[in-house]
């Protein structure tokens, strides 16, 4: 079971969420593709770590072969080719490493070389593998290194919790592709409401079951209830905002392993969540 863990924006507490769920799960997979800034490891603290450098591929001109007809260039959707005063160029920057432009090349003047964008670390806390995600700094897209990290997923396992960027971009949307359940994370606030309302649209467009966990829940917020009623979208639990939870999470501890409250209303919503994945 593949359960992906999404928020409208960052801070709702969707990395919260995730390492509890894993660590409650015990023999689990905690999947990091927040690869601009991950910090479950900051938690987990995973020991024995290998690590595995992820590479992309760019085009390379021989300028002895190149013709300067520019069918690179009307090919490239992404404007990634251009000549100047008949010298090609590349923008590695917007380059999506499709390898189009070698295939139309006419007179073969376009290879691939390597490029490093970011690694994926492979470790563990206790029963649970983790598995992190890193895009170098500067890099524009972190793709390569999420499909990276969840390649490592193996097919028979507990449980693989998916701790997905926030927002509703294209890395969301690579990490949500294998999961069989998605948890949505909103705040009970207006702007926690409408970050959430674009997060439920993406995985709605992708087909993908879901259901929500309201997390800072001080006091019920009656525009997001009828939001999720309306649209029978399940309310698994409502975390408290309480100073304990602060306290556990500014020294980087583990909710579930340290507060019994936690420990039993996590232990209830792996249960209802296998049980909205039979269904």
């Amino acid at each position: 079971m593949k359960v992906a863990v999404l928020s409208g924006k960052g801070g709702t507490g969707k990395t919260f969420v995730s390492v509890n769920l894993a660590v409650t799960a015990k023999e689990s997979i905690y999947i990091d593709c927040d690869v601009e800034e991950p910090n479950g490891r900051l938690f987990l603290k995973p020991k024995n770590i290998k690590k595995e450098e992820v590479f992309t591929l760019l085009p390379q001109f021989l300028g002895e072969k190149c013709i300067g007809c520019r069918k690179c260039v009307d090919f490239c959707r992404f404007n990634a080719l251009g000549f100047i005063k008949n010298i090609p160029l590349v923008f590695s920057e917007v380059c999506h490493s499709c390898g189009g432009c070698a295939i139309v090349c006419p007179s073969g003047a376009i290879s691939e070389t390597k490029r490093p964008i970011g690694v994926v670390e492979d470790g563990f806390y206790k029963s649970v593998r983790v598995i992190t995600g890193e895009l170098n700094v500067g890099e524009t897209s972190g793709v390569p290194v999420i499909r990276t990290a969840l390649d490592r997923t193996p097919i028979n396992e507990n449980i693989t919790v998916i701790d997905c960027p926030p927002g509703s971009a294209c890395t969301v949307m690579e990490s949500v592709e294998i999961a069989d359940y998605c948890v949505l994370v909103a705040e009970a606030t207006a702007f926690g409401l409408h970050n959430f309302q674009m997060v439920y649209e993406l995985v709605s467009l992708l087909q993908k079951p879901c259901g929500v966990v309201i997390n800072k829940a001080d006091g019920s917020y009656s525009h997001l209830e009828s939001f999720c009623k309306e649209r029978n979208i399940p309310v698994f639990c409502r975390i408290p905002y309480k100073e304990n939870l602060a306290q556990i999470g500014a020294k980087a501890g583990i909710a579930v392993e340290e507060d019994g409250e936690m420990k039993e209303q996590f232990s209830e919503l792996l249960g209802k969540i296998k049980r909205e994945v039979e269904k």
